[in-house]
């Protein structure tokens, strides 16, 4: 069973195309324009066991707030859609990741229901052209379109490079455990019978 897609989005603002696999090695190639969001999904795609390709052109002369959201949201639904009918997924996931002197802690529910509950804040400023709010940005829009529920807390920590850099690495081992095939599941992890 392949669990791989392919989203395309094109608007006034942006033009992104990804292409995802879940059961992947973190192959592939991030080019956005925004440098530290590239590198973030080189985590994202690694320690996430995606393979992942991203290819996205936008308004960046507005700043990367457009290019930054549309490729969480493209994400977001590469995985909803390379996820299927969710059955035999393990479904929850949940990871705590130092980084240096920052630490991040990640829990996903698979639930079919889109949520973002981040606790913390970064200080006010920019890794290269990559406001530092746009982290909160890019989880609200993959959460949201990949209709999964991510609790996502800063814990500790003062450099906002690594804080960030431990908040993508704890999303990803997250969703590593949560897209996980569970050899005992049957059907879909819910009393409902359905994860929608």
């Amino acid at each position: 069973m392949s669990r791989s897609a392919e989203i395309t989005r094109q608007t006034v603002e942006t033009e992104v195309r990804v292409a995802l696999t879940l059961d992947g090695s973190g192959a592939g190639e991030r080019e956005t324009g925004v440098g530290f969001l590239d590198h973030m999904l080189d985590l994202l795609a690694r320690h996430g066991r995606l393979d992942l390709d991203v290819s996205a052109h936008g308004d960046l002369e507005t700043g990367a707030h457009h290019t930054v959201e549309d490729v969480g949201i493209c994400i977001g639904q590469a995985l909803d859609r390379a996820l299927g009918d969710r059955v035999g997924i393990v479904r929850y996931g949940d990871a705590v990741v130092p980084m240096d002197e920052a630490r991040a802690g990640c829990a996903i529910d698979i639930s079919g229901r889109g949520l973002l509950v981040f606790e913390g804040e970064f200080p006010p400023g920019a890794i290269g052209n990559y406001d530092h709010e746009l982290t909160e940005e890019f989880l609200r829009a993959l959460a949201s379109n990949a209709r999964l529920t991510l609790h996502l807390s800063v814990q500790a920590g003062s450099n906002v490079h690594h804080l960030v850099e431990a908040c993508f690495k704890a999303l990803a081992r997250s969703l590593r455990q949560a897209c996980a095939l569970d050899p005992t599941e049957i059907g879909v992890p819910s009393t409902k019978g359905t994860l929608t």
